[in-house]
């Protein structure tokens, strides 16, 4: 027979997301990639700060070239020192130390001069950094305001950021609505980890009108897109009837789903629904293997309840 283990609760995504990715660019379509090459070298060379951009990307990417990455840092340089562009990515160089020497503080200086050119991917890395202390002081303050001006860019991370700067008073005022207002900005532009804080907001009636049938929706819109904290948080819909039809066997697939993504909240209530026999057979083996996990990813209640049934056993 199981023992009563109660589930963990709904939970947001405080931790904000890392630096940016280095450019999409396709690259400058050719009739001769040879002659492409030299003729993007040479616009490069006379100052044509995009062209050295894409053809950086063709070197990180190994686009018709062979990959070298200290040629891209090379090219990124060129565009960086004529113009803005190019900036931000060669910090995200310095910062994985990829083709240069890792140099957090030249990174930080990077991304505030593709910042103050209105790149918005440089003020979100410039964001990171502040609040972080990547290169330079720590100070949430100016992360948010970094994260401000990447939003206002277009950057849906940078609004996401910004979001939970405001959710938990990190540099700012706490102000639940603006959080809302600002996550719902960034689910909008497909920004899937936002909707699950957003469907967070909508659940406990944070900054907006409590709605658990929204906030199932938005649960399951990002689930959908593979974000472990949505499945979780859907999963816990499912068992406690919220906004959705109560599920038990759903529940258990969606902790499963969010266990298999490093969520440690659902590796655990998988393993007090297979220890109280709910949505799934009741096996003690299986409970124990799922509370030690959520223990392995730090998860005390994991680490707890795991020694609770363990010496039942």
């Amino acid at each position: 027979m199981g023992i009563a283990i109660k589930l963990a609760t709904l939970a947001m995504i405080s931790i904000l997301t890392s630096g940016a990715v280095f450019a999409a660019q396709d690259g400058i379509a050719a009739k001769s990639q040879d002659d492409e090459l030299v003729k993007s070298q040479k616009a490069c060379d006379r100052g044509a700060a995009f062209v050295c951009v894409n053809l950086a990307v063709k070197y990180i990417n190994g686009q018709g070239v062979e990959q070298n990455n200290s040629k891209a840092a090379e090219l990124y340089k060129k565009s960086c020192d004529v113009s803005f562009l190019g900036c931000s990515y060669l910090g995200e160089m310095y910062t994985e130390g990829k083709g240069v020497r890792r140099d957090s503080s030249k990174a930080a200086e990077l991304f505030n001069k593709a910042c103050n050119g209105g790149d918005a991917s440089g003020c979100y890395n410039l964001g990171f950094a502040y609040a972080n202390g990547l290169g330079i002081k720590q100070n949430n303050a100016k992360a948010a305001e970094s994260y401000g001006r990447s939003c206002t860019g277009g950057l849906p991370a940078g609004c996401y950021n910004m979001g939970n700067m405001y959710a938990n008073g990190w540099g700012i005022k706490q102000d639940y609505s603006k959080a809302a207002e600002l996550y719902k900005k960034a689910c909008d532009d497909g920004f899937a980890t936002s909707c699950s804080n957003l469907g967070f907001m909508y659940s406990n009636g944070n900054g907006i009108r409590q709605d658990v049938f929204k906030a199932a929706e938005l649960y399951a819109k990002a689930c959908a897109e593979g974000v472990a904290r949505g499945c979780y948080n859907l999963g816990f819909a499912y068992a406690n009837g919220l906004g959705i039809k109560q599920d038990y066997s759903k529940a258990a697939e969606l902790y499963r789903k969010a266990c298999s993504g490093s969520d440690a909240r659902g590796c655990f209530n998988l393993g007090v629904l297979y220890a109280n026999g709910q949505g799934t057979h009741q096996d003690n083996n299986d409970a124990l293997k799922y509370l030690g996990k959520a223990c392995d990813l730090k998860f005390q209640e994991g680490c707890d309840d795991y020694a609770k049934l363990n010496t039942k056993r």
